[in-house]
């Protein structure tokens, strides 16, 4: 198609399939996992920023594409905000579209650029699209707190391209993707065979790149619990008797060196449980060579004498019951808005919905790890992991980073959706980036083990109540992903991203 057959096409029509492209791409992903539709798709959209007539129909089309792509990627947004928040369904169905259209003006501005500075040589556009592609994702990873869900490179856990995770993380997958598509589309437009060389060269290739950099260093036995409390249920008074039954008698029967609970596993503060409950387990496990560590809200003194409170996972261990608090404590650090804390001029929103602890502290970016049989066990929590420069944080000392990483989440509030598998995709992006064993210990799903190569070796099935035991093997060592991420954050594709746009802008033809 050519920019006059766009330039006649009505815009409504090219929006429309711009918006069925962007879908498909969504297809892409967990639990469908093809990587391969993913660069389909975004040749696509590179061939129509390629021919767009202007800036403005480039604008539209990288809108449209991100619309269709995010909004029925993370459509089950609905379902936390209506069926458990309780928020009318067609204000919860606007408050999804809005998400997801203001999360698409990154890409609209991508396209714009784009026609603003082509050139008309393959290689150079390629980069170009690269770029502003790569720039695009960050945007939308980092501004107002982020929102990174279903970033590109997560579609290539298992492509050649996932060779590319500990060098250059989850945004460079994605730029690399792109970068591949818009040569595809200059070696069509051109009608010569060096750009799609190069494209197959750059998804072939990245397999060739060195990739141990981390060793073995010990095993333990681990319990993984997925209690499957249904979410309308989750902090009822009424039915926390039963769960918490079920959770103490788990934690204490299972034969394993390290038990890990999920994401409010308990779900009210510890001077609200029953009398004896929590001293009853912290002491169960300070007696024994055994630990815990298990999800549960606490309180902590703010600097003007009040109290906050924390979206917490606490350990207990024989060393744990040294520690001033009696126990191991990680506070969450990077929390969801709307979930976990109320965004300036939201307070409206969020009082017509019904959603408990809703306003949390944060934790620590460099929290410290806790001890194991020789192990160092990084916890997160739920949408923590989406955040791998934030984790690579705590690789800076190689002697305190964590030898295992663990994710502790309740995804009982999107139901029995796909947003399920698709977290489990974003920790194994984790375990490729940072090559380090993933502990997934979830209410509902997807509660498993993912080794240090991103591969899941053992799981629950979701939506069913029971304990996963595995042998885990620690790591040590430190990718050059977590070297410069853990340093300078996502400031060093920033600056590439920037750098080649600007020197695109210049050589760009006026």
């Amino acid at each position: 198609m050519s920019r006059a057959d766009i330039r006649a096409l009505p815009a409504w029509a090219d929006a429309l399939g711009l918006l069925l492209a962007g879908a498909l791409h969504a297809f892409a992903f967990a639990p469908r996992e093809a990587w391969w539709l993913q660069i389909a798709c975004v040749v696509l959209l590179a061939w129509r920023f390629a021919a767009a007539p202007s800036a403005r129909r480039a604008a539209l089309a990288g809108f449209a594409f991100s619309l269709g792509w995010l909004t029925l990627g993370v459509w089950w947004l609905f379902i936390s905000m209506h069926r458990y928040g309780g928020l009318p369904a067609p204000l919860a169905a606007l408050a999804v579209l809005a998400l997801t259209a203001l999360l698409s003006i990154y890409l609209a501005a991508a396209g714009a650029a784009f026609v603003r500075w082509r050139s008309g040589r393959p290689l150079a556009d390629a980069a170009l699209f690269a770029a502003l592609w790569l720039a695009a994702e960050l945007a939308r990873g980092e501004l107002f707190t982020g929102f990174p869900w279903l970033a590109a490179g997560y579609a290539h856990a298992d492509s050649p391209l996932a060779a590319l995770a500990p060098w250059l993380g989850v945004y460079g997958i994605g730029a690399a993707s792109a970068f591949a598509a818009a040569l595809i589309v200059g070696g069509v437009r051109l009608r010569r065979a060096p750009p799609f060389a190069l494209a197959l060269a750059a998804i072939a290739l990245p397999p060739l790149l060195p990739a141990a950099f981390t060793h073995p260093t010990g095993e333990i036995g681990v319990a993984l619990l997925q209690g499957n409390v249904p979410q309308n249920e989750k902090f009822e008074v009424r039915f926390q008797p039963e769960a918490l039954a079920w959770t103490a008698r788990a934690m204490l029967d299972a034969p394993a060196d390290l038990v890990v609970a999920p994401e409010t596993a308990i779900p009210f503060l510890p001077e609200q449980l029953p009398e004896g409950f929590w001293d009853g387990l912290r002491n169960a496990f300070a007696g024994s060579e055994r630990a815990a560590l298990i999800g549960v809200p606490l309180v902590r003194p703010l600097a003007d004498g009040g109290v906050g409170y924390t979206n917490s996972a606490a350990g207990f261990s024989a060393a744990a019951q040294r520690l001033p608090e009696g126990f191991y404590r990680y506070d969450k650090h990077h929390l969801v808005p709307f979930g976990e804390f109320i965004p300036l001029g939201f307070h409206w929103f969020v009082a017509m919905m019904n959603i408990p602890l809703g306003d949390f502290e944060r934790g620590p970016l460099d929290a410290p790890s806790f001890e194991v049989n020789g192990q160092r066990i990084g916890p997160n929590v739920c949408y923590e992991d989406l955040f791998g420069e934030e984790l690579a944080a705590r690789f800076v000392e190689p002697r305190r980073a964590p030898t295992v990483l663990a994710n502790l989440s309740n995804i009982a509030w999107f139901g029995e959706t796909e947003a399920v598998d698709q977290h489990l995709q974003i920790s194994r992006l984790r375990s490729l980036e940072l090559q380090r064993p993933m502990l997934r210990a979830t209410n509902t799903g997807a509660t498993a083990v993912i080794d240090h190569r991103g591969k899941v070796a053992r799981w629950l099935e979701p939506h069913t109540r029971g304990v996963l035991l595995a042998k885990v093997q620690g790591r040590e060592g430190t990718t050059p992903f977590a070297w410069w991420a853990g340093r300078l954050g996502l400031w060093p594709l920033w600056l590439v991203a920037l750098s080649v746009t600007a020197l695109m802008a210049r050589r760009a033809p006026r």
